[in-house]
């Protein structure tokens, strides 16, 4: 409880407060509102190829204004926010109209993307501005928490009411996002760090030591979507996704805390080998309702770990003393594409023996542990060092006091 208290005093609340409520209320808006447009245009009776041509102009969206915005926002971050989060608000609404836009669906879908994708990076970057190095991890938990928790609020609520129902509520969440960030970000400094290109990022051996197992852990997981859902059942599936997001939102704060603790390598390598066991579990008792529910919890867990740590913290960490736009950037886009993967993947589960699949998952995640066992561990030693320093006073003073 000790290393904790100290985390604690250390947070800087005033600058932490304004980078949650940007984080948390940006991607519980982005996570639903794929959810709707994916179910909407599911919905629309299309072929499978008019389907493809509409997701892949979302996640081209995603991807093409994800890089430009980490090039262009980094130079008035704040201000180039607020017009971020007022085009968001701008499009949401317009979700209602896709089954009645025909053509201009195919528009909708790449501006949608685009209005995702284009702020991403400097909302993140913001967050690891706003943080210490020492408190990252546990800032970054509560974010996650926060988003884990509103998200599944938000998909319950969807199940009830009408579309254009929880189109509004989501618009007004944005809203109450964007009016909170004007208020609260006023006393924020642009940041004067070195401006680092992407080709500078992609010689850098950490930055692949910690992106690669990223990418791969991104692609195995959203592939195996469409396999898993046809093992469990519909139904099963959607309890555990739901289930997924309570253990997610809890172990997201358990991971952050962790991680500024005992550093982020570890609690990252931890969340490999958990990947790990509960597929190499899956290979072998896929039809087991035990196993089913031991991948529920492992697989929240997990979540829970990277998200606070993995897509939070790590890649802030790695641009300590840069403009973390283009690491974030890096770093973001292999969670933002991966649900393509499970698009790919999905006309194809009928022929993939689980087993099989199961396997391979199991085989790779246990792999990638390989190149986090020799990148650096990004949490300062002289932090841990003056922590444990710390925390050995207090106990001194402690003893002292009850002599």
């Amino acid at each position: 409880m000790t290393s904790i208290n100290i985390i604690k005093e250390r947070i800087g609340w005033k600058r932490a407060i304004p980078s949650i409520l940007l984080v948390s209320n940006t991607f519980v808006w982005y996570i639903v509102i794929y959810l709707i447009f994916s179910n909407v245009i599911n919905e629309l009776g299309l072929f499978e190829a008019e389907k493809m041509i509409l997701f892949t102009l979302y996640f081209i969206g995603i991807a093409v204004s994800a890089i430009l915005g980490s090039q262009f926002f980094q130079k008035t971050r704040v201000k180039l926010l607020h017009a971020w989060l007022l085009m968001d608000i701008a499009v949401t609404p317009l979700l209602v109209t896709v089954p009645s836009n025909g053509l201009l669906t195919n528009v909708f879908a790449l501006l949608l993307g685009f209005s995702i994708g284009i702020g991403l990076p400097s909302c993140l970057s913001y967050f690891a501005d706003s943080t210490k190095i020492e408190n990252r991890g546990l800032v970054g938990g509560i974010t996650w928490s926060i988003i884990g928790f509103m998200v599944l609020f938000f998909v319950i609520i969807a199940n009830i009411i009408k579309i254009w129902e929880i189109v509004t509520a989501l618009t007004v969440w944005r809203v109450f996002g964007g009016i909170c960030f004007a208020f609260l970000s006023r006393q924020h400094k642009e940041s004067g760090d070195q401006k680092p290109s992407y080709l500078e990022l992609i010689h850098k051996r950490d930055v692949w030591l910690y992106l690669f197992p990223w990418i791969m852990f991104s692609l195995i997981n959203f592939a195996e979507l469409p396999i898993l859902e046809r093992v469990f059942g519909t139904e099963v599936f959607i309890f555990v996704t739901f289930a997924e997001y309570v253990f997610a939102g809890i172990f997201a704060f358990v991971g952050g805390i962790s991680a500024d603790l005992v550093g982020r390598k570890r609690i990252v390598i931890i969340g490999f080998i958990m990947l790990g066991i509960e597929y190499a579990a899956l290979s072998v008792f896929y039809d087991s309702p035990v196993v089913s529910y031991l991948f529920m919890v492992l697989d929240g867990i997990t979540w829970g770990l990277f998200f606070s740590v993995f897509f939070m913290t790590i890649w802030g960490d790695l641009g300590e003393g840069y403009e973390k736009e283009k690491y974030y950037a890096l770093g973001g886009l292999p969670f933002l594409l991966s649900n393509y993967i499970s698009i790919l993947v999905n006309p194809y589960v009928s022929v993939i023996s689980p087993t099989a699949a199961f396997s391979f998952a199991s085989f790779f995640l246990f792999l990638a542990v390989i190149p986090l066992m020799y990148a650096p561990e990004t949490l300062p030693e002289k932090t841990m060092r003056d922590r444990e320093l710390k925390e050995y006073i207090e106990k001194a003073k402690k003893k002292a006091k009850g002599k």
